[in-house]
């Protein structure tokens, strides 16, 4: 069962709240899950539910999304300040962790896991690597930009999201309603009550006010000396195969799924059991 919690983070002249959800025995190895840009926490449950019975599973929403504190700025959406969040929350579970890192998780977990005396034991790379395309970036961009600021019912936003997010994968309904449900903010200030996606709007702008360029991050992936699983949806645009090659070639280990794009949703029972093997070493 989940279990709600929040850590405190320093950022410029202000502290603010990280929210995560933890399951699983305090005791146990820690694995922390990072969600995608859009997303929270909570995409991990099923992933986090099935590691339960032998890790502590800790799933933070990212500053300004699902119940963590938002920003005052826009402009403070860029990863020095997620990694800075994240930071406290490594410091807050004080003891090695592993990581599982889905797009921009996976971005902040590459830049954790090469700085000297990282917690960070072993990592999962779910559809991210260091190199990302412009092109990726400007789909991203669009459909961000693009998003409705109000649902009428809880299935229209539903709706949205199985129309933007098909690349997760083939996802049950009871998938679809759960990504819903933790989805979904109530706006009670309109007639009759609606909804919006649970994020800051602002998170928006840092992409926006940008024109999208590929992203070299080998520097980072340099100095990264732990074990590696790389995830990539079969027809990721994202995580390109040139890419996910190299990652390969110099000692990732790897998983390809099957009718998945950006990012898989590691909902599904082969996904999970491939994560698990590798966390357990």
């Amino acid at each position: 069962m989940a279990r709600q919690n929040s850590v405190p983070y320093l950022l410029g002249n202000g502290f603010y709240r990280m929210a995560y959800v933890e399951f699983g025995n305090p005791a146990a190895p820690a694995v922390v899950c990072v969600h995608g840009l859009t997303r929270n926490g909570r995409d991990f449950d099923p992933l986090a539910e099935a590691l339960a019975d032998g890790f502590h599973v800790i799933c933070p929403d990212l500053p300004g999304r699902g119940k963590s504190d938002w920003l005052p700025h826009g402009a403070l959406y860029q990863p020095p300040t997620y990694v800075t969040a994240l930071a406290h929350l490594l410091a807050a579970v004080n003891k090695p962790v592993m990581w599982v890192g889905t797009s921009l998780g996976g971005i902040c977990g590459m830049i954790l896991a090469g700085v000297t005396n990282t917690p960070i034991t072993r990592m999962v790379l779910n559809d991210i690597g260091p190199h990302i395309p412009e092109a990726a970036l400007k789909r991203i961009r669009d459909y961000m930009t693009a998003a409705p600021e109000r649902f009428p019912t809880i299935a229209a936003l539903e709706t949205h999201l199985r129309n933007i997010h098909a690349p997760f994968g083939p996802l049950t309904d009871r998938q679809w309603a759960h990504l819903a449900k933790f989805s979904a903010r109530p706006v009670p200030d309109l007639a009759g009550g609606a909804y919006a996606l649970h994020y800051d709007p602002k998170i928006t702008e840092p992409i926006r006010d940008t024109v999208p360029l590929d992203v070299d991050m080998w520097p980072f992936w340099d100095l990264i000396k732990i074990p590696i699983l790389a995830i990539r949806g079969e027809s990721s645009d994202l995580l390109t195969p040139e890419t996910f090659d190299r990652m390969k070639a110099e000692g990732a280990e790897s998983l390809v799924v099957a009718n998945a794009g950006h990012a898989p949703a590691l909902m599904d029972a082969p996904s999970i059991a491939a994560v698990r093997e590798f966390l357990a070493g």
